[in-house]
Parts: structure tokens; sequence; C-alpha cells
């Protein structure tokens, strides 16, 4: 599947994202002005965030008030809630769901 440039670089983010830590999921968003937030899933005794959650809350704290695109890579099918996402997403903003080396597997229209 080919991808636009913007949305295959959020891919090559997620994968460096999860790759970093070793993390079961990296993920990526881009925002409203093009600027990027990337995240690993935190999995520790007292924190679980999905890492697509923590992009998207990134995203937030630095005053994003709208999302273009997402991208999440990880070793299998994961369960990824897209509820943060869709609350942000435009029109038309696509996820990219991909394995760790960045074949993609699914990409989920908004």
């Amino acid at each position: 599947m080919e991808l636009a440039a913007e949305d295959a670089k959020l891919v090559t983010l997620a994968k460096a994202s999860r790759a970093r830590i070793s993390a079961s999921a990296g993920a990526a968003v881009r925002d409203q002005d093009g600027r990027t937030y990337t995240a690993a899933t935190v999995e520790r005794n007292s924190l679980t965030i999905s890492a697509l959650d923590l992009a998207v809350a990134m995203a937030i704290s630095s005053g994003a008030s709208r999302l273009e695109a997402a991208a999440v890579t990880a070793e299998e099918d994961i369960a990824v809630s897209l509820a943060a996402v869709r609350e942000l997403a435009e029109p038309g903003a696509v996820i990219v769901f991909a394995s760790p080396a960045g074949q993609v597997r699914q990409l989920v229209n908004l």
C-alpha cells in the first residue's frame, strides 16, 4: 500500500518510538499545523498508557486542536482505542496501522 510522504513519515516516527524502548507499540500523530508528536506504549506496574493515547495527549498539551493523521506500529494486531483521535480528527483524517518494519496492515479513515 502506497502512503503519502507525510503519512509514511508518521510510520517511520512510530517505528522509532517503539524501538527506542522496546515497547509493544509506537505511535505518531500530526496536528493541524503539521507538527508531529510521538510516543511508545507505557506498561508499568502503576501506569499503563497506549502509545496512541499518549501521542494524542502530547499533541493536546502542546496546543493542538485538530489531528490530520496518525500511525501505530506494533508486532501484532493490538486493540487500540480510537476515541481520542476521533475527538480531534479533521475530516478525512487517516490512521495507519503498520508492522514494526513499517509494512502497512490497515488504513482507517475517520
